[in-house]
């Protein structure tokens, strides 16, 4: 019997809500929801991978222990066991800083993993554990730590009412929005530009937002942080700062300005590869504009100033009164307020509060940068990594210099990761544990509905029922959780265990209705589950001076971490531009169809515009003697990958482009991404030595490369399947 089933899309920031036929263990069919009032009948392509999803004969249904002929069967009570031995093992001879941790992206998308892995990680007590956010958004939570007191404290563009949007390093129209919940972001840009607004956007590639934008002006990779100084430099010199209603609220202005003034439009402009007049043009429009706000995400995040644009562009909405301000930068009023319930739950965070052991880089929000996880299990002496626990993610594709990693987790004591399949990364672990898909427990989106462009709030039951033999995430945090703790004696963290036990005995639901009866709009669990579609909350409102946590509600503009990084900046980036002829610069690229690394084996996700092709300018293609389909390959510091050309005048010369997530060839088994959409990974060729050093975000933007022709016959260009050539150095 077919039925139908009310949900939201639970694959990424977006929330589309979504109607689906379900037969049986199978959604079947798959469409908007019209009445939804965040996406009102928008769905992108891969909501329709829900039907692969869920029929997925790859998947895995049983935990699955690798020994000398693969993979094999084994129970949970046995897999428990042999986990929680292992692990104990290493902590009581090693230490307890000798088991990692690592949390991947989907499981952001399951409220009760994120209500149970803090207490797991107190548990656990070491230090060594990491996050997918040092490769992605850990500089806008720096820099609203700074500026706002709350590392989660992130404002979100008004777009539905905003008159001119500026944005920098980000590609919303094939995202529908990252920190920035925006289902159908092509037809919310269209509609700000029908009724009379402007879309201006600044990216080193023409992306399918820069050619639904009123202008695109390509930059230099890497040096958005001078383009943003010298914005702020022209406001000031031009008397067009007016702080309106924050004024009051502000620390710091007049030093801002000192350390603006240097970062001329005229002295930044050949580094950036924009001229001083449109610079200086556009920080009038800009601050002329009747509403306004700046928006930067993944590629101003992840560059050796990610954090230095982050407090800017958060500064370029303040200086133009454009913070907290209809059609500006907002802070949305989400059921459950993420800032408070952090707090509540102890997980508010800091940062520098201790350093990894071999280059002493900076925690945040209690995580080492990913960046420094390939070290800490290669190099020797106490506290050196020798146990690992993965949960839903895939750092081997992630992580910068990927390849340096996959070979380090080949030399773990024991790893465990807990994961729907054996991928890039799980291969290497010696036990698997499955847990139920994104459709096979109930779901409240509450990370990602505190960033929505409207509060909003949607609850729901299990779409499909999971197979026998798997279990939620939660459950085996817990059981994992209460067998270590036991295994390991006193080593086990002073508040983990009970933490644990109080989660399993309440359980996750239990304490999500707690937190949306405490939130702003004390929301009733039992009403949102009785709602067909989700509950419209409002546009985003004022927030601001009771939103911010610094002692004095106040918002520091100029703290001395930022300003003591700004005197070298010109000077490094001058440097960094003084390269030969022969080096081009390498940046990302987000395509509709593909959602990071583990979706590409699934057939609604094959099509032709989910390639893994290394984009590059027309201009030099020439100068190398290349042509488009042939096999290329492309080096940097750590290694090497081939893989077919795609020439574009869509790229600014001296930048070449690789789509993450691709790197599949890695896996041998019959369930693997078919060879055709194998690809090359990204991070195989970036550099795991380029941070930003203030957050500790890896610097995937802007890696120098040579490009040349494959030294031997190498790929079909056909195919389009990638290989790899890591460095040994």
């Amino acid at each position: 019997m077919i039925g139908k089933r009310l949900c939201v899309c639970p694959l990424c920031e977006a929330m589309c809500g979504l109607e689906v036929e379900v037969q049986g263990h199978r959604v079947v069919d798959v469409r908007g929801d019209n009445a939804d009032p965040l996406s009102a009948g928008f769905f992108c392509p891969k909501a329709r991978a829900l039907q692969d999803l869920t029929a997925d004969s790859s998947r895995l249904s049983q935990p699955m222990l690798r020994g000398a002929d693969g993979f094999s069967p084994i129970s949970w009570p046995k897999a428990i066991q042999l986990a929680a031995s292992e692990l104990g093992r290493i902590q009581r001879e090693h230490g307890r800083d000798a088991v990692g941790f690592y949390t991947g992206n989907p499981n952001l998308h399951s409220y009760a993993a994120q209500l149970v892995e803090l207490p797991f990680k107190q548990m656990l007590g070491s230090r060594n554990t990491y996050s997918t956010a040092s490769v992605d958004h850990l500089p806008h939570m720096y820099a609203a730590l700074e500026m706002f007191g709350h590392p989660l404290l992130l404002t979100v563009p008004d777009i539905d009412r905003t008159d001119l949007m500026l944005i920098i390093g980000a590609n919303p129209a094939e995202s529908n929005g990252s920190l920035m919940g925006a289902p159908g972001m092509p037809m919310r840009l269209r509609s700000l530009r029908a009724r009379g607004g402007r879309v201006i956007v600044v990216d080193p590639r023409r992306t399918r937002t820069a050619e639904l934008a009123d202008r695109h002006l390509f930059i230099k990779p890497g040096t958005d942080a001078l383009f943003l100084l010298a914005l702020a430099s022209t406001l000031f010199a031009e008397d067009l700062v007016c702080t309106a209603h924050l004024t009051e609220l502000l620390v710091g202005l007049p030093n801002l300005a000192v350390a603006c003034a240097p970062f001329t439009p005229e002295r930044v402009a050949p580094l950036v590869g924009i001229d001083s007049a449109t610079i200086i043009d556009l920080a009038r429009e800009f601050s002329r504009a009747s509403s306004a706000v700046c928006y930067g995400r993944l590629g101003v995040c992840t560059q050796t100033y990610g954090s230095i644009c982050a407090w800017l562009i958060n500064s370029l909405n303040v200086l133009t009164g454009n913070l907290d301000r209809i059609g500006g930068a907002m802070f949305p009023r989400p059921a459950i307020d993420l800032v408070g319930a952090s707090t509540l739950l102890g997980a508010a965070g800091g940062r520098g509060r201790w350093g990894s052991r071999v280059r002493g880089l900076p925690e945040f929000g209690g995580d080492l940068p990913l960046a420094a996880l390939a070290e800490e299990i290669e190099t020797p002496g106490r506290g050196q990594v020798r146990g690992l626990i993965t949960s839903a993610g895939n750092p081997v594709l992630s992580a910068p210099n990927g390849a340096r990693l996959e070979r380090a987790l080949a030399g773990l004591d024991f790893m465990v990761s807990i994961d729907c399949y054996l991928n890039e990364t799980t291969r290497h672990a010696h036990l698997v544990l499955p847990a139920a898909m994104p459709l096979e427990r109930d779901h409240y989106d509450v990370v990602f509905r505190a960033f929505g462009v409207r509060d909003t709030a949607r609850y729901q039951g299990c779409v499909v029922t999971p197979p026998p033999g798997v279990r939620e995430d939660w459950r085996i945090y817990c059981q994992l959780g209460r067998r270590l703790a036991r295994t390991r004696g006193g080593l086990a963290g002073r508040f983990g265990s009970p933490a644990l036990a109080a989660i399993e005995t309440l359980s996750p639901r239990r304490i999500l209705s707690a937190l949306l009866r405490l939130g702003p709009h004390h929301l009733s669990l039992a009403r949102l589950a009785d709602s067909q579609h989700a509950v419209d909350l409002g546009p985003l409102q004022s927030a601001l001076p009771r939103r911010l946590r610094t002692p004095r509600k106040q918002i520091h503009m100029a703290t001395s971490t930022f300003l003591e990084s700004l005197p070298s900046l010109v000077a490094l980036l001058g440097a960094a531009s003084a390269t030969d002829d022969d080096t081009l610069t390498l940046i990302g690229r987000r395509q509709v169809r593909s959602k990071n690394s583990w979706l590409h084996h699934l057939p609604q996700m094959q099509r032709s515009n989910n390639v893994c092709t290394l984009m590059i300018n027309s201009c030099d293609a020439r100068h190398r003697g290349l042509s488009t389909g042939q096999t290329v390959e492309v080096r940097s510091r750590t290694g090497s990958v081939q893989v077919p050309l795609e020439i574009t005048d869509k790229i600014m010369p001296g930048v070449v482009s690789l789509p993450h997530g691709f790197g599949h060839a890695r896996m041998a088994s019959p369930f693997a991404t078919p060879a055709r959409w194998h690809g090359a990974s990204i991070n195989d060729i970036t550099d795991d030595a380029r941070l930003d050093s203030l957050s500790g975000t890896a610097a995937f933007v802007g890696v120098p490369v040579q490009v040349l022709a494959a030294p031997s016959p190498g790929l079909n260009p056909s195919n389009e399947t990638g290989t790899i050539h890591a460095s040994l150095s």
